[in-house]
Formats: structure tokens, C-alpha cells, sequence
């Protein structure tokens, strides 16, 4: 089956109401309150959930026990009166909590703006998958690069808001890891958790078409190869028109890190970009999943960029 696109959510207005969740790990409360002050600039109206500063009673790696999680997000986004959920942090604890949640009244609450990333991953194959929503792969804000960058943050203002003027992203990093030109449907994340999800009974089973958008954190280079070992063993890029690279914050030295992935890509005879400037580094760009888009990987030093073909809000 090839990928088409997916139902994308309204853009937001001065005033709209949004919801701020932790679905994974627990939540520093002075990093969360400093960034609904930024939100509170954007004349957007944030609302905490009941359990973004809980941490769990056992595992305190999570943020709350996983029905609690649940239970936020759900509400949040089945509330008409909230625009736009968005996820505090990341780390870990997405798959614990994923399948909780009621799809069936997610779906029949239709699209909402979602922004995350990281372990987010999880969340954004499961709207993809099972209800046929496009999210957006961006920054979290009681995270340093919302609260930091400047750049992280008008990136994500300009998509929330004026989508139209973001179509095209790219950093001037950005290179050809593999030179030329492919159309398709955006979709990804962190690949460690796009591996951790395959074969789980709800999964990707074809990504025939897409355009593959991958980045991590902390993974040394064996432990990508891996990673890449077994998606591609698996057939899990079959039929991908391209790859988009962002950050490999902390994967060890740059250049083994290119090395496996040219390595790994190379064979595939599709497009690659690298450092294209989304994901954990420290400029962290907006890249919206599940719409059509055009990646152009110029060689010889040339300007590489990925082209939503629509604005990722209507």
C-alpha cells in the first residue's frame, strides 16, 4: 500500500486554547512554567493537564502512571474547546501508554494541532496509523531548545500560525548524502523508537511511497547501524522515495555516524539528505508528517531543502 496523505488539522488563532501533556517522562515544573510564558506571548491560551507534573509512584522515569497519561491526552484532545495538544517532553514511556487510548474517539474527534518529538515518535505513527491524522514533528516546550533557541521557537510560531511562509525547510548544513530529487508523504521520527515499534500489533507494515524523516539521541554509531540493520531486514523502507537526516545529538563522532548511513542508504539508489535541522540538536525545525512533500538534495555543495506541497495547517 503506498502512503497518501493524511487529514490535517486547522491552524491556530490569537486566543486559541491549547493543552500542554507529558504522555512519557516526568516534567521539571520551573522548564514547564517558563514555557507556557512563551506560549502565553503568542497570545495562545495554554491549560495544563491534571497530570503533567506527576511523576510515577515506582518508575520514576515516567511521568505519572500510564492511565493517568492516558487519560490527559485523551481528554484533551476529545475537549472542542482545545485547539492544539502539545507534549511537555519527551524521554520514555509512549509505548507503555499508547495503547490506552480510545482511537475510536480520537478519530471521531478529528484532527487536532499535535507537536512533539523524540519519544513523541510513538505517538505520531499511532495518529498517522490509527486515525489518519498528520502531526507535527517539533519542539516540546519545557524543553532547552524551545526555551533557548530563538530560531526553534519562530520555526514553530510560523507553523502554528502562518504555515504558508514554512513550506520549505532547511538549514544552510544541510547536504546530498545522496544527490537528487524525491516526492512523497513525510513520516518518521526518532528511528530508535519508529525500530522499537515495528512488529508491535498496530505497526507500519508499508511505507511505500513516504518520505522518510529520521533522526536520535545518544545512540553510538554501532547501536544506529543496528537499528538501521533491522528496519531495512525487516523491509521497512521498501518502496521510500527518499531519506531527510536531522540531528544525531550525542551518537558519537559526526563522521562514523555519516558513515553508517551512507552505508546503509546508499544501496537504496533514493535520495538522502543530512543535517537538514530537526530533532534533538540545537536548532530543532518544525517538519510536518503525513503530507505530500518534495525533498531536493542538490550535489556539490548545493542548497538542500524538503517542500511541504501543501501548508502543514489548513
Amino acid at each position: 500500500m503506498t502512503l497518501e496523505p493524511l487529514a490535517r488539522p486547522a491552524r491556530l488563532r490569537p486566543g486559541a486554547r491549547v493543552a500542554v501533556v507529558a504522555p512519557s517522562g516526568p516534567v521539571p515544573a520551573e522548564r514547564l512554567e517558563r514555557g507556557l510564558d512563551l506560549l502565553r506571548g503568542w497570545d495562545l491560551d495554554p491549560v495544563v493537564a491534571p497530570h503533567v507534573l506527576d511523576t510515577h509512584p515506582e518508575l520514576d522515569h515516567l511521568a505519572g502512571t500510564d492511565a493517568n497519561r492516558a487519560r490527559d491526552l485523551q481528554d484533551a484532545w476529545c475537549d472542542p474547546a482545545v485547539d492544539a495538544v502539545l507534549c511537555a517532553r519527551g524521554g520514555y514511556g509512549a509505548h507503555r501508554m499508547v495503547d490506552l487510548l480510545d482511537w475510536s474517539a480520537i478519530r471521531a474527534a478529528g484532527p487536532k494541532v499535535f507537536v512533539g518529538y523524540s519519544d513523541i515518535t510513538v505517538l505520531h505513527e499511532a495518529f498517522a496509523l490509527r486515525a489518519g491524522f498528520s502531526t507535527l514533528h517539533g519542539p516540546m516546550i519545557a524543553t532547552d531548545v524551545f526555551l533557548k533557541d530563538a530560531a526553534t521557537r519562530q520555526a514553530l510560531r510560523s507553523t502554528l500560525f502562518e504555515p504558508e511562509s514554512v513550506q520549505t525547510l532547511g538549514l544552510d548544513a544541510a547536504a546530498a548524502l545522496v544527490p537528487g530529487t524525491a516526492r512523497g508523504i513525510t513520516y518518521g521520527g526518532c528511528v530508535s523508537l519508529l525500530a522499537a515499534d515495528a512488529g508491535t500489533p498496530c505497526a507500519r507494515t508499508s511505507a511505500r511511497g513516504g518520505l522518510l524523516v529520521i533522526e536520535d539521541i545518544t545512540e553510538e554509531p554501532y547501536r544506529l547501524d543496528g537499528i538501521l540493520t533491522r528496519l531495512l531486514r525487516m523491509g521497512a523502507f521498501d518502496g521510500i522515495s527518499g531519506v531527510v537526516c536531522g540531528s544525531w545529538e550525542a551518537c558519537g563522532p559526526y563522521g562514523a555516524v555519516r558513515s553508517v548511513l551512507a552505508d546503509r542508504f546508499g544501496g537504496l539508489g533514493i535520495p538522502v539528505v543530512e543535517e537538514l535541522g530537526f530533532g534533538h540538536g540545537p536548532t530543532a525545525l518544525t517538519v510536518p508528517l503525513g503530507v505530500p512533500a518534495v525533498l531536493d538534495a542538490q550535489a556539490d555543495g548545493g542548497r538542500c531543502t524538503l517542500t511541504a506541497q501543501v501548508p502543514a495547517l489548513l
